[in-house]
């Protein structure tokens, strides 16, 4: 506990770190998700075939190959463009960016069968009802689609989070120094790297825990709101 406290600011900060990198990327999980419902969905078969590709791969790819590709691949091709056509210079993908660009590109796939299952979920009567008082498409999404589709895939949005946040440990990898890396390196480096997994592992813990407990309390509301109550 002692060496724990020693470094408690640098460990605080890993922490911080993970949960940027956390947020950020359900944010991008969100958007990307919504899109490739849309996708999904369309009868527009250029991007139904886009986003049914999207899932298929992001998903059949093992997560921390993807982010080494992105790390790694996704600079070089930018560069390599950007020399090609001479529209910009050198760009380097930090660490921050990569991770979020990665994590965020997963769960998007996740996030669009989530949507796609809640939208499909809702009683098709509903929408013609909309066409029938005259909304438009937009309007139909905004005031009864999306507020029935949020209520619907809050469980699945809660599991999605869930693993979000455990998969940013992966961000290590690139050198970004959250959590996992911080208490990895001062463990090796004063040779107790059990003492610092173990603060990792609580860590992980209770951010999980509070989350569960957040989303347990968004749930119980949905579920009351759907029941009238």
């Amino acid at each position: 506990m002692e060496q724990i406290w020693e470094f408690r600011s640098i460990l605080l900060q890993g922490m911080l770190w993970s949960i940027a990198v956390a947020v950020s990327s359900l944010m991008l999980s969100v958007i990307l998700g919504l899109i490739g419902a849309w996708g999904k969905l369309s009868s527009n078969s250029t991007a139904n075939r886009l986003a049914n590709m999207y899932t298929t791969v992001v998903r059949g790819v093992p997560d921390l190959v993807l982010m080494l590709l992105i790390f790694y691949g996704g600079q070089q091709t930018l560069n390599h463009i950007g020399q090609s056509t001479g529209l910009w210079g050198y760009i380097e993908i930090g660490q921050f960016t990569a991770s979020v660009s990665t994590i965020g590109l997963i769960f998007g796939a996740y996030m669009t069968e989530t949507f796609r299952g809640a939208i499909i979920a809702i009683p098709q009567g509903q929408r013609e009802a909309g066409i029938a008082c005259g909304m438009s498409k937009v309007l139909i999404f905004k005031r009864i689609i999306f507020p029935q589709m949020l209520q619907i895939a809050l469980p699945s949005f809660t599991n999605n989070w869930l693993v979000l946040i455990k998969t940013t440990s992966l961000v290590s990898v690139l050198g970004l120094q959250e959590l996992t890396y911080v208490s990895k390196a001062i463990g090796l480096k004063y040779q107790s790297p059990f003492t610092f997994l173990i603060f990792a592992f609580f860590a992980y813990l209770i951010l999980t825990m509070i989350s569960e407990l957040i989303f347990y309390f968004l749930n119980r509301k949905n579920r009351m709101v759907s029941r009238g109550i």
